[in-house]
């Protein structure tokens, strides 16, 4: 069954991916992303070109954008059965070394970004009870490493608001599901995209030669990994789709696609989710 589709940051990577995948299946795709006249005229040119692919100017870190995109993709189309939240920023450093202005700057658009989008897209979801939201977070899905904390604080954010938005959308059939992806070879990962980086680097200083050892260490083994697994983008746009195709109340919560953490990312969900089980009925929730 064709279902309307609008996903966020889909001028590279995943949501580039994400777009194709759905409109070869055929899905009607709205590809969201920034500066459609300017630099990303190209890609948005490209993705318009495809059969069921709409291309449609959003800047997710401001409210005007996302509430135009959203009302223009709801006056054309009717409805929106599926958001997927793909649009965002990574970001390495000390978090000493961060300033409060580039912390707010990852969260305004992997955290408040997607708060946006939810708040756009929720009254048509209500309204016709049904709806589907897939947020794709991070591989470290509950826990945190170091060099990445800011990063992965809004991924946690994000997690935060799907687990609990999926008790206080089921009223209205709304399903919410995370995609936790590992380390994939994508613009976020080979610095051909900038992300968010410290920005103090009188305070890092402080921290050598330990910093740079770690930090090097930690990023041979995420990348080796990825070799090693042959990690492939397709993977997660494979994911997005599987995820529209499920029939509605079947889907999971949590979706890792991490090939390189061989089952312990499913390992730590389950867990999780046994004890928050034993801790709702302590409290009897």
């Amino acid at each position: 069954m064709k279902k309307i589709i609008f996903v966020t940051g889909t001028s590279t990577g995943f949501g580039k991916l994400i777009t194709i995948t759905l409109a070869e299946a055929g899905h009607q795709v709205i590809a969201g992303m920034r500066d459609i006249a300017g630099k990303n005229q190209k890609v948005a040119s490209e993705l318009g070109a495809l059969p069921n692919v709409d291309v449609v100017e959003i800047d997710i870190t401001s409210d005007e954008s996302v509430k135009n995109a959203f009302e223009k993709t709801l006056e054309t189309y009717g409805h929106i059965d599926v958001l997927v939240n793909n649009a965002g920023v990574s970001g390495f450093g000390l978090l000493e070394a961060y300033s409060i202005d580039q912390v707010k700057a990852m969260f305004e658009i992997n955290f408040y970004g997607v708060l946006r989008t939810y708040q756009a897209v929720l009254p048509a979801m209500r309204e016709a009870k049904s709806g589907l939201i897939i947020n794709l977070t991070s591989g470290a899905s509950g826990h945190t490493l170091p060099f990445m904390i800011p990063y992965l604080a809004s991924k946690f954010g994000v997690e935060s608001i799907t687990e609990g938005l999926q008790d206080e959308l089921k009223p209205f059939n709304i399903e919410n599901v995370t995609i936790q992806p590992g380390v994939y070879p994508t613009e976020m990962n080979n610095g051909s995209k900038a992300g968010i980086l410290a920005d103090k680097p009188e305070i890092a200083a402080h921290y050598e030669p330990f910093a740079s050892e770690k930090f090097n260490g930690l990023g041979k083994a995420l990348f080796g990994k990825m070799e090693q697994f042959e990690m492939n983008p397709q993977t997660i746009a494979d994911g997005v789709l599987k995820l529209v195709n499920m029939p509605a109340g079947t889907r999971p919560l949590r979706f890792p696609l991490d090939a390189a953490a061989e089952g312990t990312d499913q390992e730590f969900i389950d867990a999780r989710a046994t004890l928050k089980a034993k801790w709702l009925e302590k409290y009897n929730f």
